[in-house]
């Protein structure tokens, strides 16, 4: 779906280790999305230092073993692992005679190619303006250089080189329409708390198959791939759960190490949906090796954004990889394989254990004088059987608990439901 006709650019990746995480991991993440947004990754180079110089993020020395990779694997990207200023883009780049971007703008160019709805699009756009508006000293040069490579895709990127105001007047027109959708999303969320519809927001590292289990839970047709944020915008599907409740999965898009903190701030109004749900599932990829650092890293940003005391059960995905757990499991933590469907009943029930009740299945026997009671049930209800007897319409039924006073006298014993 996400074909890149553009030339495949040849990159080098690299990083400067300030020893405050796993510069191998980080690396290996940053190939993933190298990759995911077009590019063909060819050599990695990283520097161990106590801090960054101020003019080139790297050593004098290495930025020449850098410059000259980029000449022997003949390269035309420099990917650094780090955000960049704009005399660091701009040194870096005439250092290495090679185009440079940076984490922040390989992801924001991944983010580009796969916005699709208008609400994703705009939110891309407010990212890139933010996050270029203190740095077009240093990316001026790059345009002319890239001819449209990444880093400089998406719906902001005619305004690049366009004056400051300009850009801060586009951004304050962006948060306003922003601000129009967000409202909208809030109005649909009220109406949903309204009408009692219980929403699960689906949360998760991207990549570890959020998209796939919505599908094989809800028989949606959501975009999964094996590309690193694959699905950017969210979506929602409803589920039937074994107690006979609906609820509505949203999924969310999907989360990284070290996502920055104005990517998140950007899309606030899409994982809001995750702070407003009543349940997170949250989702991990039992077989990766790094499947603590994608608890750590979801469960942080569930925390930032007001939500960590929400109920939450934890789908380890993946199982039909691995031989043996590789560690206790939680309490609310239930093995599933979207590809099998392993653990789907297991993951049902347990959805339906943390979802506070709402309704009460009764067998009900309704005398035909007081028939608009039916009716009732099915606005914040639902009536899973009925029989028109003679002495009354017979349901089996899941009846708000705020109006089971109303049944007084008419509920049957459960038998058989």
């Amino acid at each position: 779906m996400y074909e890149n006709k553009s030339p495949v650019q040849r990159a080098i990746l690299a990083a400067v280790d300030l020893g405050e995480y796993d510069v191998n991991a980080s690396l290996d993440e940053l190939a993933a999305l190298a990759e995911s947004a077009g590019a063909e990754v060819v050599a990695r180079m990283s520097q161990k230092r106590p801090q960054f110089d101020p003019a080139t993020c790297m050593g004098e020395g290495r930025l020449e073993e850098l410059a000259e990779a980029v000449k022997n694997y003949e390269c035309d990207l420099v990917i650094f692992d780090h955000e960049l200023s704009a005399s660091q883009l701009r040194n870096i780049e005439r250092a290495v005679d090679a185009a440079v971007v940076d984490r922040t703008m390989l992801i924001l160019d991944i983010f580009a190619q796969r916005a699709v709805t208008d609400e994703g699009k705009l939110q891309v756009e407010l990212a890139q303006q933010r996050y270029l508006l203190p740095r077009l000293a240093g990316i001026g040069t790059q345009l002319s250089r890239l001819g449209g490579g990444i880093g400089t895709r998406g719906p902001g990127e005619t305004k690049l080189e366009t004056d400051r105001r300009h850009i801060r007047r586009r951004i304050r027109s962006l948060e306003e329409r922003l601000r129009e959708l967000t409202d909208r999303r809030e109005r649909m969320r009220t109406r949903r708390k309204k009408d009692n519809l219980l929403t699960v927001a689906v949360v998760g590292y991207t990549n570890v198959g959020k998209s796939t289990l919505l599908n094989a839970l809800t028989g949606a047709e959501v975009l999964a791939e094996n590309k690193l944020f694959a699905t950017l915008d969210p979506t929602s599907r409803s589920l039937e759960l074994p107690d006979g409740r609906s609820v509505l999965l949203v999924d969310t898009v999907g989360l990284i190490r070290r996502l920055p903190h104005h990517l998140v701030e950007a899309f606030q109004s899409t994982l809001e949906e995750a702070a407003a749900a009543d349940l997170i599932l949250i989702v991990c990829d039992i077989a990766s090796p790094d499947v603590r650092e994608q608890l750590d890293v979801t469960e942080q940003v569930i925390a930032d954004l007001g939500a960590g005391g929400t109920p939450t059960v934890l789908a380890y995905n993946q199982c039909d990889r691995i031989d043996t757990i590789p560690f206790p499991l939680q309490k609310n933590a239930v093995l599933v394989s979207a590809k099998t469907g392993f653990g789907f009943d297991r993951l049902l029930a347990a959805l339906a254990r943390a979802l506070e009740p709402t309704q009460r299945r009764l067998r009900l026997l309704v005398p035909y004088a007081q028939g608009g009671l039916r009716n009732e049930i099915t606005e914040a209800g639902k009536v899973l059987y009925e029989e028109y007897t003679e002495s009354g319409i017979l349901l089996d039924a899941l009846v708000d608990q705020k109006i089971l006073y109303k049944f007084t006298g008419m509920i049957l014993p459960q038998e058989s439901i």
